[in-house]
């Protein structure tokens, strides 16, 4: 478990999937930089928690959970991509609970989580150039800028600018 000012991450529970389809799965907003699609039942996210569930064993991906409430706002996971390299796999907040400072506490805490548990020595992160929110994130946390490329999205087939960002821990 990560855990920040006001948030933990933790592995999901089935229970959790009435407040992501609620809270993310079922939001146009919470989807619109990510590359999956929306959940569009209720009977579609129970599925979709047990392959939530079933993924989280193998990655080292999470459930972000607000702190005041219990409940499932996100979803947040890191990966190793080479030695004492790290970089997060996505970071997603339903759009209820954006502008809160949450996606700062999220990056900090995967960051401190990777060096603390990994020894990782350099972070880095992702961002659509077009997604103003994760870009001024990452250059507020001291990101440097590495690499753009453009990349054809399997979502919606259209060609996006993907900036890449760099850390030392």
């Amino acid at each position: 478990m990560i855990e920040t000012e006001n948030l933990f991450l933790d592995k999901a529970r089935f229970s959790d999937w009435e407040a992501m389809y609620h809270n993310v799965w079922s939001r146009p907003e919470s989807a619109e930089y990510m590359a999956w699609s929306l959940t569009t039942g209720e009977e579609e996210a129970k599925i979709r928690m047990m392959k939530t569930i079933a993924f989280q064993k193998e990655h080292d991906t999470y459930l972000v959970y607000e702190k005041a409430s219990g409940r499932a706002i996100g979803f947040a996971g890191v990966e190793r991509v080479g030695p004492c390299v790290y970089q997060e796999t996505g970071i997603c907040l339903g759009p209820d609970y954006v502008r809160k400072g949450f996606g700062k506490q999220i990056l900090q805490g995967l960051m401190e989580y990777c060096k603390e548990t990994f020894g990782a020595k350099e972070f880095l992160y992702m961002a659509r150039e077009e997604n103003s929110a994760s870009n001024h994130l990452a250059k507020s946390l001291g990101f440097s800028l590495v690499s753009s490329e453009v990349q054809v999205s399997g979502k919606d087939g259209c060609p996006h600018c993907f900036l890449q960002y760099r850390r030392e821990l």
